[in-house]
């Protein structure tokens, strides 16, 4: 047989097992709720432009900005959603562009507008893993900004290690309270599972990440922290953001008292935290013990005010919380 008919038949059947094995993965939408994002949006679709794998759909839920948000993602070929801000809720908003995604999509995947994937396989890397059917959930591993403090470094080095890790029901007692943890940061979520378990809470001040993978694992499925599927993200938290994003944590974990009943106390883990973090600053940053100290103070009395939030005014929630829609009734 002549060689150039050799040649198009072996194209003709590469293009065809390519286009065969990409109809059979799973159809994927990116969500994305944001507010005034437009500083933050060239940073987010670079990154995302260099994606091998790209999504199937790109929903951005805006919650009514004031700046060009919705204009610049609309110019980039994103689905846009505008919200009233007063309807925004860490659960509710992102259950409704769940929703919208599940029309044609199996797995959704959720970021926010301050993440930037790190690596040109982020996406494929944390959709990989659902080739198990057993996976139902998972998240990807948070790096510090470039620059950030060595309080912040210590912080993402804690909660996202270097190896990856599959956690079940049965993972409950190695892992404890930490076996539902997840950020909506940068995760992924099979549809169905999350629908099936209700999806996440509707009205929740945050947390519903934990709170959605919690059922799921006391569904039966796994879920998974995918190391290599790596984003840029880290908070530069003021003294007083501290205080007030732990007494919102407070508030969700008084809120969601399965949680604690079906995974143990955070205490463990607190503790670990505050001992690995005066090690890593007394070998990085030892000028910034002191604060780290002050910051530990801080957060252990805002999370047990936020657990006793029933005994306080509406006034005060308000005054206290980071997330004040959330106290607007």
């Amino acid at each position: 047989m002549d060689n150039a008919i050799i040649f198009n038949l072996q194209r003709f059947f590469t293009v065809v097992e390519n286009n065969l094995c990409f109809s059979l993965m799973p159809r994927i939408a990116l969500i994305l709720p944001t507010l005034n994002a437009a500083r933050e949006i060239s940073g987010f679709l670079s990154a995302l432009t260099h994606q091998t794998r790209q999504p199937n759909r790109f929903i951005v839920i805006d919650s009514s900005s004031d700046d060009d948000t919705v204009a610049q993602f609309s110019a980039a070929g994103a689905e846009t959603i505008v919200i009233p801000r007063s309807e925004f809720n860490h659960g509710g908003t992102r259950m409704r562009a769940a929703r919208h995604a599940a029309e044609d999509c199996e797995i959704v995947v959720f970021m926010t507008q301050d993440a930037i994937l790190d690596s040109n396989t982020a996406l494929a890397d944390i959709v990989a893993v659902f080739d198990d059917d057993a996976v139902a959930s998972a998240y990807g591993r948070q790096l510090p900004h470039h620059g950030a403090t060595a309080i912040e470094s210590f912080a993402r080095h804690f909660s996202y290690p270097e190896t990856s890790q599959h956690r079940s029901k049965a993972n409950i007692p190695t892992y404890g309270f930490r076996t539902s943890f997840c950020s909506n940061s940068f995760s992924a979520f099979r549809v169905q599972a999350l629908m099936g378990v209700g999806g996440f809470p509707e009205k929740t001040i945050f947390g519903e990440d934990a709170i959605s993978v919690s059922e799921l694992l006391l569904a039966g499925y796994t879920h998974s922290y995918v190391a290599e599927a790596t984003v840029r993200h880290s908070h530069p938290y003021t003294l007083d953001q501290e205080f007030r994003r732990y007494f919102d944590i407070g508030v969700m974990h008084a809120q969601n008292a399965q949680l604690i009943e079906n995974f143990g106390s955070p205490s463990g883990a607190g503790r670990a935290f505050v001992l690995g973090e005066l090690w890593y600053l007394y070998n990085h940053a030892p000028a910034r013990i002191p604060e780290a100290c002050l910051r530990t103070v801080l957060k252990y009395t805002a999370y047990k005010i936020g657990r006793r939030e029933n005994r306080l005014s509406l006034a005060w929630k308000k005054r206290l919380s980071m997330h004040k829609r959330y106290w607007i009734v």
